[in-house]
């Protein structure tokens, strides 16, 4: 016995907060079950949390987040609809491309990344069912904001093409690892402005032929400061995060603006 579980058994754990309507989270169950069933690799695990906001006057105040891993990768889609329902049935799209592209992506670094397939995958980055539906983050007042979430961890030591890949499947707006040719740490993110994938590093890195066509270098110096003069950056340009050199541990660091209108830290563990 492996030990693996295939869809039909595989207990899919949901959590709701608020006043989710009776009957979501088998509806939740079923649609993570019908993304999962269309899996040819082995799915360990698989969490739903549903979020029903006090404020239903909010423009989505209903919110779906599952993570399912995939034979050890985990994959995320996280989005917002006016009800619980609709968000469900939008998480499910969502994590089927998700998915569906991250596997794409593993394939295309096996087998190289072949002539004239950048265009078509760079744009690919910033589309896909749900893309439109991603929560709102709520604004506070910058004097109200606080570092609510501190996060620190040993980065990954991966190469340019694996962040992409791990940014695509997680859903999220940036990335933070070690770049395992350079040795620096890195980020890779959507362009806010664009959608696009960038990568940002704390020194001169080549990407490699394998991201031809999918990822913009930043040109723009990664700042060198402490975490309050990071605070100050993010609170002034209103941007989702600021990729920081960290002069406190000399290391890259991330302040970001959470869903909450707080500010959450990521920064490596030394």
């Amino acid at each position: 016995m492996s030990g693996l579980r295939t869809s039909k058994d595989l207990d899919v754990e949901v959590r709701s907060r608020g006043r989710v309507p009776k009957g979501a989270d088998a509806y939740a169950r079923q649609k993570v079950l019908a993304v999962t069933g269309r899996v040819s690799e082995p799915v360990l695990s698989a969490r739903v949390k549903l979020t029903q906001a006090v404020d239903t006057s909010a423009p989505r105040p209903a919110t779906a987040q599952a993570v399912v891993d995939v034979n050890g990768r985990p994959v995320r889609a996280h989005v917002a609809a006016g009800t619980v329902f609709e968000a469900v049935d939008l998480m499910q799209d969502r994590l089927a491309a998700r998915i569906a592209r991250a596997r794409r992506y593993v394939e295309r670094g096996r087998h190289g990344s072949g002539s004239g397939s950048g265009s078509g995958d760079e744009a690919a980055w910033s589309t896909g069912p749900g893309h439109e539906h991603r929560p709102h983050r709520r604004h506070l007042p910058a004097g109200e904001r606080r570092i609510v979430r501190h996060k620190s961890f040993g980065l990954a030591r991966q190469t340019p093409e694996d962040a992409l890949i791990d940014l695509e499947a997680m859903d999220h707006d940036f990335w933070l690892f070690t770049d395992l040719a350079s040795g620096y740490d890195s980020v890779v993110y959507r362009d806010p402005r664009t959608g696009r994938p960038r990568m940002a590093s704390l020194g001169p890195v080549d990407p490699g032929p394998e991201t031809e066509g999918l990822l913009g270098l930043s040109t723009v110096p990664v700042p060198l400061c402490g975490v309050d003069e990071a605070v100050r950056r993010l609170h002034m340009t209103g941007l989702p995060f600021v990729f920081f050199h960290d002069t406190g541990t000399g290391r890259g660091s991330v302040l970001y603006h959470r869903y909450d209108g707080h500010d959450g830290l990521i920064a490596p563990a030394l």
